[in-house]
């Protein structure tokens, strides 16, 4: 039977070990509880929200993305209306240079169910260095609740589009419209059958030899015939390239390129002449008397032209008098007839008779 003495002993150590278990677990609870750490050097921060979106204490404080520290109490302040919620923050001192007066602190949520936390974006920023208690600038970043109510339109416009589809789909299965005739109608499932039944005909000509297309494939004097075209086209090529020929010199020969340049020059000369109205072919072109004096002659032959459609003078008469045409007509008619009979009969009226008296 133990003694009191050890039972004593007995009751110490498990008082001990429950104490020592139960520092260790509020050390452990402390760690995970927080990104700051037990021993290292902290300065404190303070910030004001309208609504502290699930912010609660032991959130982590990030800066631009980057776990800084933690919150350290959330409260509601009577004196500030517009911003009740009070964020108290403690911050490493290590990160203290990156944080300015200016900075701006922001509720954000970790992805669209997780937790809340403080971001400070220092980016903008140009003042200096907080130190210990100063005051950061809230602002407010889109909540749940904005994010719903943003996105009611959107799903209104959804609900609507996906009940035009079922009434699409729905016109489909009951073989309206040309979609719904497309898919039930067993004729023109029997016609794209027989389509590709020909198409396989084809492809399987084709793949025999059969026919132009299945020559093209498998003749193999075609491919040499086209082998030697590549060829020739190759030769003629190397021949340009080396001067040969009349395209080689046109491509190589710089006296061509030298009189085809002196060409081109003398041409500019020339069409420069014209602009300035010098030579013939100057003045017809800038001469305003010569012009004038050409329009005065095509108005001349103009109206004569219309004197002559009008059957004015001997000419417009010859081309509108119908008498004086017949008469010219019988006329010409009467001479075939006479030289004609002089042909025929020469001494008739070739002969030349003296009388002597």
């Amino acid at each position: 039977m133990p003694s009191q003495k050890q039972l004593r002993w007995s009751e110490l150590k498990v008082g001990i070990t429950v104490l020592v278990a139960s520092g260790v677990l509020a050390f452990l609870v402390f760690l995970m509880s927080g990104t700051t750490g037990m021993f290292t050097r902290k300065f404190t921060l303070i910030t004001y929200f309208d609504n502290a979106e699930g912010l609660r204490q032991g959130q982590p404080v990030d800066l631009q993305g980057v776990p800084v520290g933690n919150v350290t109490m959330v409260k509601v302040v009577p004196n500030r209306p517009l911003a009740p919620v009070q964020v108290v923050m403690k911050i490493k001192t290590d990160w203290q240079p990156f944080v300015h007066k200016d900075s701006k602190a922001t509720v954000k949520t970790a992805g669209i169910l997780g937790e809340s936390f403080i971001d400070i974006d220092s980016r903008k920023a140009s003042k200096g260095t907080v130190v210990d208690g100063d005051e950061l600038q809230s602002d407010s970043a889109p909540g749940i609740d904005d994010v719903v109510r943003s996105s009611q339109g959107t799903l209104q416009n959804m609900d609507v589009l996906i009940r035009r589809l079922d009434r699409i789909v729905a016109s489909v299965e009951s073989g309206k419209g040309t979609l719904g005739e497309v898919i039930n109608d067993p004729t023109l499932i029997n016609k794209i059958n027989a389509v590709l039944n020909q198409v396989q005909g084809m492809l399987n000509n084709v793949s025999n030899g059969q026919g132009t297309l299945g020559q093209l494939f498998t003749d193999k004097t075609l491919y040499r015939k086209l082998d030697e075209t590549v060829d020739k086209l190759n030769k003629i090529a190397d021949d340009a390239q080396a001067g040969k020929g009349n395209l080689g010199k046109l491509l190589k020969d710089e006296s061509l390129y030298s009189n085809l340049n002196q060409s081109v020059t003398k041409a500019n000369k020339l069409l420069d002449d014209v602009n300035a109205g010098k030579g013939t072919l100057g003045k017809l072109t800038k001469d305003d008397a010569l012009a004038t004096k050409l329009q005065d002659t095509i108005n001349k032959l103009s109206a004569i032209a219309d004197r002559l459609d009008a059957g004015e003078g001997s000419v417009g008469m010859l081309l509108k008098n119908p008498s004086l045409y017949n008469n010219t007509d019988q006329m010409l008619v009467e001479t075939r007839s006479l030289i004609k009979a002089i042909r025929e009969n020469p001494k008739k009226y070739l002969t030349i008779r003296f009388r002597i008296l």
